[in-house]
């Protein structure tokens, strides 16, 4: 009997060993096999009269590639549906975000002090003139300072040398041009 490992996506299989559990497999690879378990059916007694009973739901599950299986069918509409989040593409938006009501984001006001001072500033420093200023303030955040200098950071490696910040420093800044 073949192993998972050797057939194809979407085919219908049996586990060999104990033949009540089928299922679908959705992917398979020399480490993992992904299969979708149909739900058994069993006996459930309403009013003293007993019925098959047959849950709709499936389980999506990985077992070992070299699980012994019988083969039973082809469902192809299996094929590519594995849920592997590393495959899922998210939109990206471009440029910078606008806040509300015309107010400057919070990337988009550090830029605008340091452009104004002119010297190596840290985020704290920048996060304190930007509330000074009045160009943004923290809507209680418990540290505002981590997440301006992720999001420098983030623009500086995505942009190169056309971010609006230059690293001049260990933790400082500058305006970049």
């Amino acid at each position: 009997m073949p192993t998972l490992q050797r057939l194809r996506p979407g085919t219908r299989f049996r586990l060999a060993e104990m033949p009540e559990i089928t299922g679908v497999l959705v992917n398979a690879s020399d480490w993992r096999a992904v299969v979708r378990l149909d739900r058994r059916e069993r006996d459930v007694e309403f009013d003293d009269e007993p019925r098959q009973f047959r849950s709709r739901g499936t389980h999506v599950t990985s077992w070992a590639p070299a699980t012994v299986v019988e083969p039973v069918g082809f469902e192809p509409h299996y094929q590519d549906e594995e849920n592997d989040m590393a495959k899922a593409k998210t939109a990206k938006t471009k440029g910078t975000k606008k806040a509300k009501d015309g107010k400057l984001t919070c990337i988009d006001a550090a830029a605008k002090v340091l452009g104004e001072k002119k010297a190596p500033m840290n985020t704290k420093e920048m996060i304190a003139a930007m509330a000074a200023k009045n160009y943004w303030s923290s809507p209680n955040g418990q540290t505002p300072a981590a997440t301006l200098y992720s999001a420098i950071l983030r623009e500086i490696k995505t942009k190169g040398k056309e971010a609006r910040f230059k690293k001049s420093d260990r933790g400082q800044f500058v305006a970049n041009g």
